[in-house]
């Protein structure tokens, strides 16, 4: 029984995690987009801050979930970065209604996802 409440806590700690990642991203999406508008940036400045965007969340949830794990914090880091680039992958092609426009770059963002989520958890 303290089994299944330990599992049930673990997946409500998950998607809160998720849920912050996302509400964070949200919000430095818009910032990027207001900078936009008021500074004209271009198309090279614009997918750098995406990535920085991907890479700064990835890595906080990473960190969050290392610090609460306590134990085996990298694969708790990983798993938050490659739940996060799988929602992110699925948003995507529900979307652009395909895969061909973000297939190009799938493999870099799982790597920078998932790497940054491990590195945040290793760092807790």
């Amino acid at each position: 029984m303290e089994k299944k409440v330990s599992d049930s806590t673990k997946i409500v700690f998950v998607v809160k995690c998720m849920l912050v990642s996302y509400l964070l991203t949200a919000g430095l999406l818009l910032f990027l987009a207001l900078m936009l508008y008021r500074f004209g940036l271009s198309e090279k400045v614009v997918s750098i801050g995406i990535i920085v965007i991907y890479i700064t969340v990835t890595f906080l949830a990473g960190f969050i979930a290392g610090k609460r794990a306590g134990e085996k914090k990298f694969l708790w880091g990983l798993a938050m970065g490659c739940i996060y680039f799988l929602i992110l992958t699925a948003v995507s092609v529900i979307v652009n209604r395909g895969i061909e426009d973000a297939a190009s770059s799938l493999v870099t963002v799982f790597l920078l996802c998932g790497g940054s989520g491990m590195l945040g958890g290793m760092l807790s």
